[in-house]
């Protein structure tokens, strides 16, 4: 197995970092796809009339959903050999593609995200809330620092299941209690921080002159459904089976 220092940190602290696992093309290919998705959220707030559209607010901070759906050069990342590794070591023989979007903040001042588990978030907004612990690739496509606002975790936060979130009207964030402060994450660009749907975990604000661009893709070790409809929730594209890798961009 490749990654096993990672995987036992992984389901030790609920975390783990994979050191430039992204390098070459696929950096480049997710930071070439960036700009438009960020173009698209500010037309699709043009369209509605507003400054803010869900977790996405312009100029501050940018939340692009689903957009391998849109742009399917992004799968060559997706359903690479090095994610299939990573999902090895962190979910095991079983996994399918859930969940892909963009996370930008503007600098100077781009918005820092609470306190919350990403499994909070399926709760939260009517998902199944047994559902199983999913991944998540949190994939900087700059360094990412505290001055530019990387993400602070809670090791083992991911062992005490999902956590009670309350909506922040003012911007939309589930928020959860933290205890501390937490450990900040620097990643360089082309890392991968893999993290549980468990984990606590948290974004600062971006201080910086540039701006902070992350890709984000998320993996479940079954398909997740929603409850009473029993419809399928997000995507549910089998990746590894026992294992073996069964889809290949």
């Amino acid at each position: 197995m490749r990654f096993e220092a990672q995987a036992e940190g992984f389901a030790r602290d609920g975390y783990a970092v994979f050191e430039g696992a992204l390098d070459g093309a696929p950096l480049a290919l997710l930071r070439a796809e960036c700009d438009a998705f960020v173009r698209r959220e500010d037309g699709r707030m043009d369209a509605a009339g507003t400054d803010r559209l869900g977790l996405s607010h312009r100029g501050r901070r940018y939340f692009a959903s689903e957009c391998q759906r849109e742009t399917p050069a992004l799968r060559a990342m997706l359903f690479s050999p090095v994610m299939a590794d990573i999902c090895r070591a962190t979910l095991g023989g079983d996994a399918y593609f859930f969940f892909d979007q963009y996370v930008v903040k503007g600098p100077e001042g781009g918005l820092p995200f609470a306190w919350h588990q990403d499994s909070g978030y399926v709760a939260g907004n009517g998902g199944p809330p047994d559902h199983a612990p999913y991944l998540t690739c949190w994939c900087p496509l700059d360094d990412a620092t505290a001055e530019n606002g990387t993400v602070r975790v809670i090791p083992g936060s991911h062992r005490a299941g999902i956590r009670r979130h309350r909506r922040d009207p003012a911007t939309g964030d589930l928020a959860a209690e933290a205890d501390g402060e937490g450990v900040v994450v620097a990643a360089r660009a082309g890392s991968v921080v893999a993290f549980s749907s468990l984990l606590l975990h948290a974004t600062g604000a971006n201080r910086s002159t540039a701006p902070r661009r992350v890709y984000l893709a998320q993996y479940t070790a079954e398909a997740m459904l929603d409850p009473g409809t029993r419809h399928l929730r997000r995507n549910a594209v089998a990746f590894l089976r026992d294992g073996a890798q069964v889809t290949v961009a």
